[in-house]
């Protein structure tokens, strides 16, 4: 069977994303997701009824996993101790080490999965808004749930309130229980455990994960079922749009580069010419300073001030400073390459003392020959 690549989680060829950037970002996003939880707390009355639908919709479905669990939990401490745990700490600490993780060791999927966790938050940030659900446990006692948060509240670190710690139980939002992230991020580790773990033990801990979250905020009264599927679809969902947030975030990158960034000249290699960059407003200097060179009204570019000489490929242009003339590379080239009994221009020395005039004429032209110039 052919490999084909999980949509959203493809590799995308981005420059390699830098944790200067990248931590500032997910704090943001992080922040705003805390602050709008808050901020949309909802009516208390219109959360209780939502919850209460929930739970005719699942009688009507003939589902009912959240009583026997909370029974189990509650009567069990050697169960329901742990579940606490686990729902009060471990999406603190599994979603960013997962993060962390394809951060360092799977970088050309790290924009993907980062993308698909932050859109996915937002949507459930959405239905928070428009759907504030009272969970389980704050309903009335006579509907069979106990809390199990405040029931084991001396064993950890929780308040009786709420899953956040004492005394701060007032600065959450209570009635955001639909969709589940907590099962919706342990959902999103957990794919990409089995996905990129490269270890049977990766691969499991990526199966157990989500499906071990899931009974437990059912468990802890947390959740109800329908709030865990939910969570999953979130997750999905933002699996799907992922791809087009990168897209769009693109676009609004090469718009803001193009239409904010400084015109600057850098030298192109190999050539020592000056250039400007291929953009829109790279081309539109580029015709201004063609144009002031026609015009003649400035400097060579292309000739280095205070020395006349070019930077181009050409043949050098000889100064009035410099010693070396067309031809040379370096200044005192022809000294260096004739003798000084045969530098050019000068007669050569008599070599047989007192020859004949035309047999020192034909010595002259042997050397001539075997000293080119």
């Amino acid at each position: 069977m052919p490999h084909t690549e999980t949509p959203g989680t493809e590799a995308a060829p981005a420059v390699r994303p830098r944790w200067w950037t990248e931590l500032p970002l997910i704090v943001l996003v992080y922040a705003c997701y805390s602050a709008g939880r808050l901020l949309v707390r909802g009516d208390v009355t219109h959360a209780v009824d939502h919850g209460l639908a929930i739970l005719r919709i699942e009688k009507a479905l003939h589902l009912n996993a959240e009583h026997p669990l909370n029974r189990l939990f509650t009567r069990e401490p050697w169960l329901g101790v742990p579940a606490d745990f686990w729902y009060a700490s471990l999406h603190y600490l599994v979603t960013p080490a997962v993060l962390v993780w394809i951060f360092r060791s799977r970088t050309v999927h790290y924009r993907a999965a980062r993308t698909w966790l932050m859109t996915s938050t937002f949507i459930g940030l959405i239905g928070f808004t428009l759907l504030p659900t009272c969970p389980p446990r704050l309903l009335d006692a006579g509907h069979g749930f106990v809390d199990t948060m405040a029931h084991y509240s001396a064993y950890g670190w929780w308040g009786g309130e709420a899953s956040a710690p004492r005394g701060l139980g007032g600065m959450t939002n209570q009635y955001a229980a639909m969709p589940s992230l907590h099962v919706g991020w342990a959902l999103w580790c957990g794919v990409l455990l089995w996905r990129y773990g490269g270890t049977r033990a990766a691969k499991a801990a990526g199966v157990v994960y989500p499906l071990v979250t899931t009974v437990v905020v059912m468990g802890t009264a947390n959740h109800y079922l329908l709030d865990a599927v939910a969570g999953a679809a979130v997750m999905g969902l933002g699996l799907v749009l992922a791809p087009r947030v990168m897209r769009c975030a693109d676009h609004v990158r090469v718009w803001c580069a193009a239409r904010f960034a400084p015109v600057a000249a850098f030298v192109a290699p190999g050539t020592g010419t000056g250039r400007v960059p291929e953009t829109a407003v790279g081309r539109a200097a580029a015709t201004a300073a063609r144009r002031t060179g026609a015009a003649g009204s400035g400097p060579d570019p292309a000739v280095t001030p205070g020395t006349g000489v070019s930077q181009g490929t050409g043949s050098p242009i000889v100064s009035g400073g410099c010693q070396t003339s067309a031809g040379e590379r370096i200044p005192r080239q022809r000294e260096q390459r004739f003798p000084a009994a045969a530098e050019p221009g000068v007669p050569p020395a008599d070599p047989g003392g007192g020859a004949p005039d035309g047999e020192r004429a034909r010595t002259g032209e042997v050397e001539s020959l075997g000293n080119p110039r």
